[in-house]
């Protein structure tokens, strides 16, 4: 295949343009939430796969957090076990912890190993399990907006008491990339299912990463006229919480990233997982394809 100047001078450019982020992320670690639709599409998996190999090859430490709430819910209805939500969390019993572990552990983290490992990376799946890697508490209550707290028993569904990183840091060490299921077991040896952002919040800041990437399938954080937000801090934050702008399901995913960049991590993004190379547009260059939060 032949290019012309013109192309071959606008990849030149490309790469100009990038030097100076590998030049600061070299070395660094890098915490990246996969899930969403980027789990869901061929082309995006590859994509994503091959952004973690050449982050990996410019040294660049990454580490994967993965959800699965779709394959979750697939086999659960496949195997006719009813699912029921207290708002928007599952009521996780023993057979349905047992299927949540099969799927994340067994199919989804195997899944994107073999992915990253289909093109010349060295991934190794692990889950919070091995080693004692998270181990969790049981979540027995929840915030509900204007209604204080009220107590819920939600079953086999945790929270982060503490991450464990000397599995972790092995795999690093040892040029691997580890691939980390958010299942958690707690000091009785009881397993629970963890929401995949907490375990990676938590994750990056144990760690002290560089930046946390918690990829969605909205392009960011949008204000009230449904604009994109490119950056903002935690004050900024907070403020729009309160005022509405931050609501629902996007208010974990904020509140996660707050917690990471006040706890060490240098920055925090939303990023938009249905953008073809999103997690290199989003780390090499200036373009935007999410939400940049910082202290």
């Amino acid at each position: 295949m032949t290019f012309s100047h013109e192309a071959a001078s606008q990849s030149a450019s490309i790469l100009t343009e990038a030097l100076p982020y590998i030049q600061q992320l070299s070395g660094q670690t890098i915490v990246v939430k996969y899930g969403g639709n980027a789990m869901e599409n061929d082309e995006l998996k590859h994509s994503f796969a091959r952004d973690i190999v050449l982050m990996k090859e410019l040294g660049i430490n990454p580490v994967i957090v993965h959800g699965g709430g779709p394959q979750i819910g697939a086999c659960l209805k496949q195997l006719n076990i009813e699912t029921q939500f207290i708002h928007g969390m599952r009521i996780t019993d023993q057979p349905t912890m047992d299927v949540v572990e099969m799927v994340l552990k067994g199919q989804v983290n195997s899944e994107i190993v073999n992915l990253i490992n289909s093109h010349n990376g060295n991934a190794v799946g692990l889950s919070g399990k091995d080693a004692h890697s998270i181990i969790a508490r049981k979540l027995t209550t929840h915030l509900i907006p204007d209604a204080g707290t009220e107590t819920i028993d939600l079953g086999f569904v945790g929270e982060v008491a503490e991450i464990r990183t000397d599995l972790i840091d092995l795999l690093l060490a040892t040029g691997f990339i580890p691939v980390i299921a958010p299942i958690g077991v707690d000091e009785q040896g009881d397993t629970y299912n963890i929401n995949a952002d907490l375990v990676a919040g938590k994750v990056a800041e144990v760690l002290q990463a560089s930046q946390l990437l918690l990829l969605t399938n909205i392009p960011g954080l949008l204000n009230k006229e449904g604009q994109l937000i490119t950056a903002l801090n935690t004050t900024e934050t907070d403020q729009l919480i309160a005022d509405g702008t931050i609501s629902g399901g996007m208010i974990p995913k904020i509140k996660c990233a707050i917690s990471a960049v006040n706890n060490g991590v240098t920055s925090a993004h939303i990023v938009d997982g249905r953008v073809k190379n999103a997690v290199l547009l989003e780390l090499l260059t200036n373009a935007n394809v999410g939400t940049l939060i910082t202290a």
